[in-house]
């Protein structure tokens, strides 16, 4: 049932999904995320997490990691049925308390960040580009652990503004947020 088979399935399809299926939803394809991500991409999105959800406490966004649902919708409002694509993006920040459902993120978060996987290179840095700027994302991040890179897109007059690339010598800033850094050279990565 998973792949890239010419079958179109619906939303329904996908919610029905096992338990624990690491899959993502797009336009009628459901695609399979396996195989788990290596150590250096799981490391990295340790140190991710930690650092954002150490400067959210006691603030009113939330952080998540992978696997965690985002049922992608211009309208908040709208059922997660009408959602037309479902991803599950390595770290998510929502900053508003209402998209937080049951089954994950109903609607755009706020901030995004996509650690490339070698099977992950374009969907990461073409075709989620394109989707995460069609659904207004405020901060989308493609961490390339590979090339040891971070790109950065932020979103001024409803498109995203030329990328700003940074490595991991640098320091980030989150520009959603006014102090939030993000030194990549205390990570912890092998």
């Amino acid at each position: 049932m998973l792949g890239k088979e010419q079958k179109l399935y619906t939303i329904k399809d996908f919610m029905n999904l096992p338990e624990n299926t690491r899959a993502e939803f797009w336009d009628g394809t459901i695609y399979n995320m396996s195989p788990a991500p290596n150590t250096k991409h799981q490391q990295i999105s340790r140190e991710l997490l930690t650092a954002i959800s150490n400067y959210l406490k006691k603030k009113p966004c939330q952080v998540f990691h992978a696997p965690f649902d985002v049922f992608l919708l211009h309208d908040p409002s709208a059922d997660i049925e009408t959602a037309k694509y479902v991803v599950q993006p390595d770290i998510s920040v929502i900053c508003d308390k209402a998209k937080i459902i049951g089954q994950g993120c109903k609607g755009t978060p706020d901030f995004i960040i996509e650690i490339v996987s070698p099977s992950s290179k374009a969907m990461d840095y073409v075709k989620k580009l394109n989707l995460y700027n069609d659904y207004g994302v405020k901060e989308y991040w493609i961490v390339d652990p590979e090339k040891e890179t971070i790109i950065v897109y932020v979103r001024e007059d409803h498109t995203f503004t030329i990328p700003q690339k940074y490595d991991f010598n640098d320091t980030v800033a989150v520009s959603i947020f006014e102090d939030l850094l993000i030194d990549f050279t205390q990570f912890d990565v092998d």
